[in-house]
């Protein structure tokens, strides 16, 4: 029997599959190709059980070492045939999963290619329901779904949190980058509470080969790879030795860019080993005006001030291959210098000088057992520091130095157990079981007045948290499928605070610094319900109630932030925010017309958000609302709130042309948050819609899209500004082909062009805390190649 390489089922708002995948490095899609596409090659597994499994997107997966278990002619209750797997997409049709209790969106590794970006927030800003924060275009932009971000969406590597400190401040970068990335995902919904309630609005998890689970494969001699039998004893599996190479290089006109990188795959027998290197360098982007709005004194020579960025990494990793599974791990060092944007940042010439490494290990076991059908688990250790680079003195270029520091020291794991599907007669009932748990410590010193009580934006802080969850699928015929998921977890916290008058400014009474230890147990649930109508249409619903506990950064923060140009303070007295959504859904992936459409509505009670007060500070306290201040009083509330929207998007081929098939594409993405009283949540995205035609064969890919912003004016009353609205104008054109290995090397090629905002419109990021002092890139083409060995 034909098999998918991985077994699934669906659970928690996504397939287990899409769950466990994001460590293992499946892709969750479930969308058709025009007949005139090339199908990408299945890879034969013998799976002990028929189970709910979806195609995988990407290039031909590797053989994996499987164990045919004795179990599998164990009599077991009846269960229904798999549904037939579709062929993987050709590049450019449009990925619809129709199997999730909620939305999720997939950019599969072609798409990766073609974009480029150096952070994950640039290569999802587009996305129905997505932006990224933009603080620092091409080098600091962090993902935001339908509204919501650092504390309420988290980003994974490899099923294991990314780590560094993006949550902490939209100036930090995001240390997973995309030219090593094979795919992203954007999961949403119930599926979200198995990694933690801080992921309320969603999960970004990028996957590669850094930990292989599988023995790489190869086109052709002499690195032809024998995959190792499934129900063969392993002493006689013949298995050669392989390497794959792939390079991935681009140019990029709008920032004088230039990056490249180099993956390699090797392995035979019960081991599998990847190495991978990169590295980018990027001058000041063009932008087509002069980029501050209330400041018309500047220097302007057509580029965005002080947005210069550079940075690589390099990582090596392999794995033990063994009948029933796999166990391994990588190690990942990441390195950037980039540039803060903005007046005080161009002023000052910030920079940040980033460092992470990172111990990243998982695997999977499938026993002998009748109930159990495979243990999984997760693990990380990350070691990151960053320093924030500036002038103390504007006027004497001498005092360039070490303005903050952050550090982060966090260490997770997480193990599950899935057990084997069993008849409870109204449906076929499956299990999973989890237990995580994890431990953090941050530091924000400074130089400036050392020994203060505001030296740096917070003291030495820590936090453990530890949870267990549980997800059931129930299917009750190939049509119908519900799920009840939950969660509870501990977390304890220890910082230290003074407490603040009520208006945040100084009344003459003495701050002492104050031990905190608070300690939360939020408590999360959700049920689904996915349903197949006619017209190979999906509909879906979901409800969940999610608790979440403040982070470290809303409860200790009592200082200044360089680099954002920020003095921030927290509120220790916080309590557990809790978020009660619904959501509906309509999907279709096959036939010429593909489409997802979703709507949504969030109630938050307690709220959480980092609010401008419009007091400007100093260095400490005591020079808050005095004049000449420069850094923007920023505090962290509590409110309850009301979020509320809606994504469309969809793509239909019209017919064959030119021995292709072109058609017509669209989008629309609205957000609509408020507080109780009807005032607005500050920093929330503009509606968005859009369109555009194509034309694709087996070798072509040629696109034309425009996206249109309205102008956003649901504002905060304090210290925010209308953002304009903008025409974003893209264009493409790529060309994919084999290669004859004898004459060129490679034995695959894909290059291209893409043209971004080709009007050279101004271009403003109402999220963005900076977007009256930044524009984004001007109008630039870039030009990429990948070739594989």
């Amino acid at each position: 029997m034909r098999f998918q390489r991985r077994r699934a089922f669906q659970i928690g708002g996504a397939s287990w599959l899409a769950l466990c995948a994001i460590g293992n490095g499946a892709v969750a899609q479930n969308a058709p190709a025009p007949s005139s596409s090339t199908q990408l090659p299945e890879v034969t597994v013998t799976a002990p059980s028929p189970i709910v499994r979806r195609p995988i997107v990407r290039s031909p997966a590797p053989t994996r070492v499987v164990r045919a278990s004795p179990s599998a002619n164990r009599e077991r209750a009846p269960q229904a045939p798999p549904a037939p797997v579709a062929p993987a997409p050709q590049q450019g049709v449009l990925p619809v999963v129709t199997d999730q209790f909620a939305t999720v969106t997939v950019v599969p590794n072609e798409e990766i290619r073609r974009q480029g970006t150096a952070q994950l927030g640039d290569l999802l800003f587009s996305k129905p329901g997505i932006t990224g924060s933009t603080f620092a275009p091409g080098a600091s932009s962090r993902p935001i779904i339908r509204g919501l971000d650092v504390n309420r969406v988290g980003i994974l590597e490899n099923g294991v949190n990314a780590g560094g400190a993006s949550d902490l401040g939209e100036d930090h970068f995001v240390p997973v980058d995309p030219i090593a990335a094979n795919q992203v995902e954007v999961i949403r919904g119930p599926a979200a509470l198995r990694y933690g309630s801080t992921s309320i609005g969603g999960i970004v998890a990028a996957t590669n080969n850094r930990i292989p689970d599988a023995l790489p494969s190869c086109a052709a001699a002499p690195f032809q790879t024998y995959g190792l039998p499934a129900k063969a004893p392993l002493a006689t599996a013949e298995s050669a030795p392989c390497v794959a190479v792939e390079t991935r290089t681009a140019i990029n006109s709008v920032d004088r860019g230039v990056d490249g990188a180099i993956l390699i795959d090797t392995g035979g027998g019960n081991y599998a080993l990847h190495a991978d290197a990169y590295g980018r360098k990027a001058t000041d982007y063009s932008i087509p005006s002069y980029p501050y709005l209330f400041d018309p004194t500047k220097p302007f020579n057509g580029r965005q001030p002080n947005s210069a960025a550079q940075g690589d990494g390099a990582s090596v990793g392999g794995s033990y291959l063994f009948h029933g599974g796999f166990i391994g791990a990588a190690i990942t060092q990441t390195d950037t210098l980039y540039r803060i944007p903005g007046i005080d940042g161009a002023d000052h010439q910030t920079r940040i000088d980033a460092h992470q490494t990172k111990f990243t290990a998982k695997g999977e076991y499938r026993p002998d057992a009748a109930a159990i059908d495979a243990v999984r688990f997760w693990a990380g250790a990350t070691d990151y520091h960053h320093n924030e680079i500036g002038l103390a003195d504007p006027a004497d270029t001498s005092t360039l130095g070490i303005r903050q520091t952050f550090t982060n020291k966090e260490q997770e794991g997480r193990v599950e157990v899935q057990m084997m599907p069993f008849n409870a007669r109204f449906a076929t009932v499956t299990t999973a079981f989890g237990l995580q748990a994890g431990h953090q410590e941050l530091t924000a010193p400074s130089p400036d007045n050392p020994g203060t009580l505001f030296n740096g934006l917070w003291d030495p802080n820590n936090n453990t948290r530890v949870a267990s969850y549980v997800f059931n699928e129930f299917k009750f015929s190939d049509a119908t499928k519900a799920q009840i998921a939950g969660r509870i977890e501990h977390v304890d916290l220890h910082g230290s605070t003074p407490d603040f008058p009520a208006d945040f400014l100084p009344d003459g009474s003495p701050q002492i610094s104050i031990a905190r230890n608070p300690s939360f147990t939020p408590k999360s649930g959700s049920v689904g319900l996915i349903q197949n109508l006619p017209y190979d249409l999906v509909g879906s619903i979901t409800a969940q109630y999610v608790e979440r506990a403040p982070k470290p950064a809303e409860l200790f923060s009592r200082g200044a932030h360089d680099a954002t140009a920020t003095f921030d303070i927290g509120n220790p007295n916080l309590a557990t925010e809790t978020a009660k959504s619904v959501e509906i859904g309509l999907r279709k992936a096959t036939g010429p017309f593909r489409f997802e459409a979703t709507a949504y509505y969030t109630r938050f009670d307690n709220f959480i958000f980092r609010r401008l007060t419009g007091v400007f500070c100093d260095t400490d306290f005591a020079s808050c609302g005095e004049p000449g201040a420069e850094l923007k009083q920023a505090v962290y509330s509590q409110r309850d709130a009301r979020f509320r929207g809606g994504e469309f998007q969809s793509q239909l081929d019209i017919g064959p042309l030119h021995g292709g098939i072109w058609g017509i594409e669209d989008q629309f993405d609205l957000v609509r948050a408020t507080f109780t009283d009807g005032t607005n949540v500050p920093r929330i995205p503009p509606v968005r819609v859009g369109g555009g035609v194509f034309w694709r064969d087996s070798n072509w890919l040629m696109r034309v899209n425009l996206l249109h912003a309205f102008a956003h004016n649901d504002i905060a009353p304090i210290a925010e500004t209308p953002t304009p609205g903008y025409n974003l104008l893209k264009a493409e054109v790529s060309y994919k082909t084999k290669l004859d290995p004898s004459r060129f090397g490679a034995r695959e090629m894909t290059v291209g062009l893409i043209g971004n905002n080709l009007l050279n419109e101004n271009m403003r990021n109402s999220v963005s805390y900076n977007k009256d002092e930044v524009l984004l890139p001007g109008i630039g083409v870039r030009a990429f190649a990948n070739l594989k060995f």
